[in-house]
């Protein structure tokens, strides 16, 4: 799930306004766009890049190694399951507010085909220096600056906010992942945090997690295995019990999902946790410092 340059872009609704902005900004910064998808502009050029019908049209004539989606919500169950038969291997969903039966119906078709779904809700991936995809501002260098730092954010907006205290502290990250908002995420905390431990050109890793569910718990069962040191934040630790906050999967009920409970597990498995992104890169800063 850490893009590189040579990993071939499929941009699914590429001529919209959206899509032909956000595609331009990747081809620019290095990002290895092979083709687009719209049926009804098939055979055409947009923005420098071949337009098919389908995405198994695209892979078969420019190859497909990660598909990209600016589709609209009830147009995203098809697209992605499309894009899953087709072949491509990791999928990032833009996409919000898709029916909750429309996501399973995703997830299950990328399980048949092997396919990594990254979101849905998520603002994409980046390999700073190197190439991006979706909608972070890759291409500002006050934000993202080539480094050993691994990212991991349910959050664009935060991820964004941490990678800048980052740079402002002369930091550059390895990697952003963005893994979305929705309740019923294709990449976890714990997906993201397993390839960056892989990951040769990552020294240390900072989550950005929310309040709801039990992905962070569920990560610092992970993290207690590992030798790279980490830092979180996690968002939400002041809203109510039973009231959702942003991201539809940022609703604690129960007594479960609080931040709280996830910033004890974390802390209990060795990572440092920020009582706020500022203070989080700030810890960062003083690992780095004792590498």
């Amino acid at each position: 799930m850490i893009v590189r340059r040579k990993d071939r872009v499929i941009v699914l609704g590429i001529t919209g306004k959206q899509g032909t902005f956000w595609t331009e900004k990747m081809i620019a910064y290095g990002t290895n766009v092979v083709a687009g998808i719209n049926p009804k502009r098939a055979g055409e050029t947009h923005v420098g890049v071949p337009i098919f019908a389908t995405t198994a049209e695209a892979v078969k004539a420019a190859g497909g190694d990660v598909g990209v989606m600016f589709i609209p919500p009830p147009m995203a169950k098809d697209a992605a399951v499309s894009a899953a038969e087709a072949g491509i291997k990791t999928l990032v969903v833009l996409t919000e507010h898709i029916p909750a039966q429309d996501v399973m119906a995703m997830h299950a078709a990328a399980a048949r085909h092997g396919t990594r779904i990254v979101g849905p809700n998520t603002a994409g991936l980046v390999t700073p220096g190197e190439c991006f995809v979706g909608i972070m501002p890759a291409f500002l260098q006050s934000v993202f600056k080539p480094g050993r730092i691994g990212v991991i954010s349910r959050s664009g907006s935060l991820g964004t906010l941490v990678c800048l205290n980052l740079t402002r502290a002369g930091i550059g990250q390895s990697a952003f992942i963005g893994i979305g908002g929705d309740p019923m995420l294709g990449t976890t905390t714990r997906d993201a945090l397993e390839a960056l431990d892989k990951d040769a050109g990552t020294d240390a890793i900072v989550i950005v997690g929310e309040i709801g569910g039990g992905m962070e718990e569920n990560a610092a069962e992970y993290a207690k295995k590992m030798n790279k040191p980490m830092v979180a934040f996690i968002a939400g630790a002041a809203a109510p019990p039973g009231k959702k906050m942003g991201h539809a999967g940022a609703i604690v009920s129960g007594g479960k999902g609080t931040a709280a409970a996830k910033m004890e597990a974390l802390s209990a498995a060795g990572v440092q946790v920020g009582a706020n992104p500022t203070e989080a890169g700030a810890l960062m800063v003083d690992i780095v410092r004792n590498l």
